[in-house]
């Protein structure tokens, strides 16, 4: 059986507090960006910081809930699958950009913040 995988986990900080809107059927896709950052040493000694930033894109309850509950700077888990779109400009210039569709969002750090047990009751009604 020939079979593919997509999936991404990534953890992060949010870089801007997530913007909703309504697509014409009504179903709610909520988008907002995640900075990834990792450290090293070189061979003399030298500290490193590399940060890569990715798209995130959320769909149904949960883009409503992370509407809610989630704020710019919020350290968050994300699990999903990447989707490439790809676009021709009024120009005639091709685009193209890769996003993470989330099926999972856990809010990770101060566990005695309300915002992130609100999230984990909200997740849990919705079995997301």
């Amino acid at each position: 059986m020939s079979r593919g995988l997509n999936k991404v986990m990534i953890i992060g900080h949010l870089g801007r507090d997530p913007e909703m809107r309504y697509t014409p059927s009504g179903r709610p896709v909520t988008t907002f960006t995640v900075a990834c950052s990792r450290t090293w040493s070189s061979p003399e000694g030298d500290r490193h910081t590399e940060t890569e930033w990715f798209n995130v894109v959320t769909w149904g309850n949960l883009a409503e809930t992370c509407k809610q509950h989630l704020i710019k700077g919020k350290q968050v888990y994300i699990d999903g699958r990447l989707q490439t779109r790809r676009w021709e400009d009024s120009g005639g210039c091709k685009h193209a950009s890769v996003e993470i569709v989330a099926n999972e969002i856990l809010v990770l750090g101060d566990r005695m913040n309300p915002s992130a047990a609100s999230f984990s009751d909200v997740k849990d009604q919705y079995n997301l």
